[in-house]
C-alpha cells in the first residue's frame, strides 16, 4: 500500500483522503542497530494526526477511528503512529505514512457480524470422546502398587 503524494494526499479509500498538512511528524533519536550513526541522527519518527479536530474526517468516520484505535490515541484526539525500524528518516517516515494508512483503512472497515452456528453431532461425539480419552489417560497415571 503506497501512500499517495501526488496531490500530498494519503488516499484511505474511495470516501477519505486527508492531506498531509493534517499530518505533523516529530523526529527523535533511535534505538538499534547503527553504530555511531544512530547517536547522531534523529531517525525515529513521529507521525502525529489530530482524529479529534480533523475537519477531514466525518462525524462517523471520527467515531469509528477513535473507538478502534483508543489505545493509539492520546487523551486530546491525537492518533500516535512511530516508526524506527529503518536507518534513514526518510524511510522512517514513509513507513509511519504506510502505517498510518493500514491503521485507518482497518479502523473504517466494517466487520462482518458473526452468524452463530452450532456443532455438528459428529464435532459432539468427538469432543465427547477425546475427554473420555484424556480422562482414561490421567486415571492412568494414577496407579497403586499392592506390594
Amino acid at each position: 500500500m503506497e501512500p499517495n503524494t501526488d496531490q500530498n494526499t494519503i488516499e484511505i479509500n474511495p470516501e477519505l483522503s486527508i492531506p498531509e498538512a493534517e499530518l505533523s511528524f516529530q523526529y527523535a533519536l533511535s534505538g538499534g542497530p547503527g553504530g555511531q550513526h544512530v547517536n547522531k541522527t534523529a531517525s525515529k519518527v513521529l507521525l502525529l494526526f489530530n482524529v479529534a479536530e480533523s475537519p477531514s474526517l466525518t462525524e462517523v468516520q471520527r467515531f469509528k477511528i477513535m473507538e478502534a484505535l483508543s489505545n493509539r490515541i492520546d487523551k486530546e484526539g491525537v492518533l500516535q503512529v512511530v516508526s524506527q525500524k529503518h536507518r534513514s528518516q526518510r524511510r522512517n517516515r514513509e513507513e509511519a505514512v504506510i502505517r498510518f494508512q493500514q491503521f485507518l483503512v482497518e479502523a473504517l472497515t466494517e466487520q462482518k457480524e458473526r452468524k452463530a452456528t452450532r456443532p455438528t453431532r459428529r464435532q459432539r461425539q468427538r469432543r465427547l470422546d477425546d475427554k473420555k480419552k484424556q480422562s482414561e489417560r490421567k486415571a492412568d497415571r494414577n496407579w497403586k502398587w499392592d506390594g
